[in-house]
């Protein structure tokens, strides 16, 4: 399987590239598309339906390809992987049928392969990825391979897109399954976040939202134990928590997994914390601190770790790293891709999300802040 990578940060430029790509005779199936909110990504669809290529899409937070870094860019992958060995679907969803819409794509995910692997990208602000991840095993019915990312709408956090040939929404879910028996698909999600203080417990919370932490207001307990603040209008009402992107929660697995959750929302009446994903009531939780150097270095070796051997290559690389992370490691951030891309020395696309969905080392499927969710594909 052949796969080529292009960047631009305009529409005519982007649509240029697609042309210079395919003039060699190169003849791609699937368009990996990542696109700032702010391009005209609905003409680049209009190229490659012309092409008759099939889009899997999201808008981001800032996008990556190799090892370059873009904002308000649009980065594409084209690959000419065997249309028997791909479906794509688009199911819309909201808060409150996020759970039945996953399991559906469960449901269609093993009705079309026998070895399915989902690759996924979400949109809206409020939907909660651990249903979504809850919901495709539920569907499918046993463990299996999920991995993807929540699109961004570059920080302004309020109508991140995904998109496909012909629909586009912000409450959806999109799906690249792949079938396994054809593509080998491995990845893993990983962190590197540093846990601080002793373990608490949320003594009360519904769904995403945690309203005490040991009896106390999860947002004063926040506030006191990292010394943050949080920005408030009149005192009233919820409020955007950016700090929460350097402050996540890490819940304790009974494996001894840690999964992280930013808090993107306060609740400055009811004191509450608005979750990116659920967080269970009587749930063993730590604070966090932003990572240093040492985090990289963890997931470079985590991402190596699922190499069979060291020869092992790949055709293809997709990457979901949370918005935290740049914002974070600055200009460290080019290095963490630099040295992942190396580890399987394929070409890779890229988008920062605001968050990601996949297996970590010692974990199940799981919904992730703050990581990185590294894709490899390989024809067989």
């Amino acid at each position: 399987m052949k796969s080529k990578t292009i960047k631009a940060n305009s529409t005519e430029t982007i649509i240029k590239e697609i042309d210079k790509a395919t003039s060699d005779g190169f003849k791609p199936t699937l368009a990996v598309v990542f696109s700032s909110i702010k391009r005209d990504w609905l003409s680049v669809i209009n190229v490659l339906n012309k092409k008759e290529i099939t889009v899997f899409g999201a808008t981001t937070a800032g996008e990556f390809i190799d090892g370059d870094i873009e904002e308000g860019s649009i980065v594409i992958m084209l690959l000419d992987m065997n249309p028997s060995s791909f479906k794509l679907i688009f199911l819309e969803t909201s808060t409150e049928t996020t759970l039945e819409d996953a399991k559906k794509l469960g449901g269609i995910g093993k009705e079309t392969f026998t070895n399915p692997a989902f690759i996924i990208a979400t949109g809206g602000i409020f939907i909660d990825g651990e249903q979504i991840v809850d919901g495709i095993m539920q569907g499918f019915g046993e463990e299996v391979t999920i991995f993807g990312g929540m699109a961004g709408d570059d920080l302004i956090a309020e109508k991140p897109i995904v998109f496909t040939n012909n629909k586009n929404k912000d409450n959806a879910l999109i799906a690249l399954i792949i079938d396994e028996d054809k593509i080998d698909v491995r990845g893993i999600a990983t962190c590197g976040w540093n846990a601080i203080g002793t373990t608490k417990t949320v003594t009360k919370s519904e769904g995403n939202i945690v309203y005490t932490i040991d009896d106390k207001p999860a947002l004063d307990m926040l506030m006191k134990y990292l010394g943050v603040d949080v920005k408030q209008d009149n005192n009233t009402g919820i409020v955007a928590f950016h700090n929460s992107w350097y402050y996540p929660l890490q819940l304790e697995r009974e494996n001894g997994d840690t999964v992280i959750r930013a808090t993107r929302f306060a609740n400055s009446e009811d004191r509450s914390l608005i979750c990116t994903g659920s967080v269970p009531q009587g749930a063993q939780i730590k604070f966090s601190l932003p990572p240093d150097f040492d985090a990289i270095e963890t997931v470079v070796a985590e991402c190596a770790s699922i190499k069979d051997n060291e020869q092992q290559q790949a055709d293809a690389l997709i990457m979901f790293s949370c918005v935290s992370r740049h914002l974070s490691f600055g200009a460290l951030m080019k290095e963490e891709i630099e040295q992942v891309q190396n580890v399987w020395n394929a070409p890779m696309v890229g988008f920062f999300t605001y968050g990601e969905y996949g297996k970590s080392k010692i974990g199940t499927n799981e919904f992730h802040n703050n990581a990185c969710c590294v894709v490899a594909l390989k024809e067989k």
